[in-house]
């Protein structure tokens, strides 16, 4: 499992020398934030895209283009407006969360917002080869924007958070 998760809430201490913290994207991406989301909701929202990526993988060609554009757009969605402001985090605000108990810690959104990113890229690459006729191109694409999914469902593994931390090491090795 990930150690994707920041604090659930800070608490204002006097200045001292603080101890040093293991690199994490949730760290990384809000040192000092007392705010995130919910880390169950990024599980929920991959189910979904996992059984949207399914879907396009055994449906005939015209179906198949019509999903990858919609699972396109909603990932584009994730990507720019954040992950807070997505079709599927208002369905597990609305329909799954008031079934939890509340989350233990919450997440840095930066992450999961980089992963849908990098799902865009994936369902682009899949949407250019199913409208141009290169089905196996389309497929390849979906296939690995599906393996990214299931892992985060199954596992609440987030390979896209994972290069986000990949990311931000690199920029922080660079500028030292």
């Amino acid at each position: 499992m990930s150690t994707l998760h920041a604090p659930a809430a800070t608490t204002a201490q006097a200045p001292q020398q603080a101890a040093p913290q293991a690199a994490t994207p949730a760290n990384l991406a809000t040192p000092n934030a007392p705010k995130g989301i919910d880390p169950r909701a990024p599980q929920v929202n991959a189910i979904i895209t996992a059984l949207v990526l399914v879907a396009i993988l055994v449906t005939p060609t015209p179906v198949a283009l019509a999903l990858t554009a919609l699972q396109t757009l909603l990932f584009a969605n994730g990507a720019i407006r954040g992950v807070q402001r997505t079709p599927h985090a208002w369905f597990f605000k609305r329909f799954v969360k008031p079934r939890l108990a509340p989350p233990t810690e919450l997440e840095a959104p930066e992450p999961p917002r980089f992963a849908q990113a990098v799902g865009l890229v994936f369902t682009a690459v899949a949407l250019v080869g199913y409208a141009t006729g290169v089905l196996l191109l389309g497929q390849v694409a979906i296939g690995f924007a599906l393996v990214a999914a299931t892992l985060n469902a199954v596992f609440r593994f987030c390979l896209g958070c994972e290069l986000f931390l990949l990311v931000k090491r690199a920029a922080a090795t660079r500028i030292a």
